[in-house]
């Protein structure tokens, strides 16, 4: 059996086309919806693909009308040749059910993840040529040097409690003792 899937982004755009050339493709069954293909939450999709069985193929008028991402797509597609189910998408030619649509998917396959590695290669190139420069990774500390100099100040006054110091700077006791800690002053347990 062949079924389809048809998608559009917006309720603005129509998927009719996209049914009619499923439809001419020899579709029994077409599920459609009006959804971003950024969504992992795509319940006609999933419907879809629970609906599949060994020996179906799932057609698709275009390629990211499946898939958020290559990765992704090879994801769904690995999938249903798992299960034994085919897969065509009209607009590309490409037909998993041929020895040729095998071939491109595999391809495909491979470029996903040569994408996702070079990914992984300049994001660890990036941080490293960053510590080189003496910048690290992460978010900016909460409390300045000078603001850690005022907060000590405070807390030496004998009726200023850790809450208020902290409250003062818009800031968690967890994270005032942290930054006490960082800048080397001494941490008064009896403070509250």
């Amino acid at each position: 059996m062949h079924i389809g899937y048809a998608r559009v982004s917006t309720q603005e755009q129509n998927e009719d086309f996209q049914i009619d050339a499923l439809k001419d493709a020899g579709c029994d069954e077409i599920f459609h919806e009006k959804m971003s293909g950024k969504s992992k939450e795509r319940a006609e999709l999933r419907q879809c693909l629970r609906m599949l069985r060994k020996g179906d193929v799932l057609v698709v008028w275009r390629l990211d009308r499946l898939g958020r991402s290559l990765k992704d797509l090879v994801e769904i597609i690995s999938t249903l040749e798992s299960k034994g189910v085919g897969f065509r998408s009209l607009t590309e030619g490409i037909d998993t059910t041929s020895a040729g649509g095998k071939l491109i998917f595999h391809i495909f396959g491979a470029l996903a993840e040569f994408e996702h590695a070079l990914i992984r290669e300049r994001t660890k190139a990036g941080l490293a040529a960053a510590r080189a420069r003496g910048r690290i990774g992460g978010r900016k500390p909460s409390m300045s040097k000078a603001d850690v100099k005022k907060a000590a100040a405070m807390l030496k006054d004998p009726k200023i409690t850790k809450t208020e110091v902290a409250k003062h700077f818009g800031i968690s006791r967890v994270t005032l003792n942290e930054s006490l800690k960082r800048h080397g002053h001494p941490l008064n347990p009896l403070k509250e």
